[in-house]
């Protein structure tokens, strides 16, 4: 197995953790953008006040994403899985 080698599968995951981590991540800032304009707006400044909804639209989001960032994960391990062979070399 070469540096190369090692290189384009640790290229892959961090791809693939990226891929599969947007969502939650991209919710979670909008969620938390539009909590702080409405902090701003109406003057409460509760540093507490975006938990909730931000755990609300992220458990959301998983259960909306949870079957397409499972698939890319169980894609990702079939894949280095099936050419394992090929690593230990």
């Amino acid at each position: 197995m070469s540096v190369n080698d090692v290189t384009l599968i640790a290229g892959q995951a961090i791809f693939t953790i990226i891929k599969c981590a947007a969502p939650m991540l991209l919710v979670s800032l909008c969620v938390g953008l539009c909590v702080s304009i409405f902090q701003t707006v109406t003057s409460i400044q509760e540093q507490t006040l975006t938990f909730v909804p931000k755990v609300l639209a992220i458990f959301l989001v998983l259960m909306l994403a949870g079957h397409w960032i499972m698939n890319n994960m169980v894609e990702f391990m079939t894949d280095l899985w099936t050419n394992f062979n090929l690593y230990i070399k």
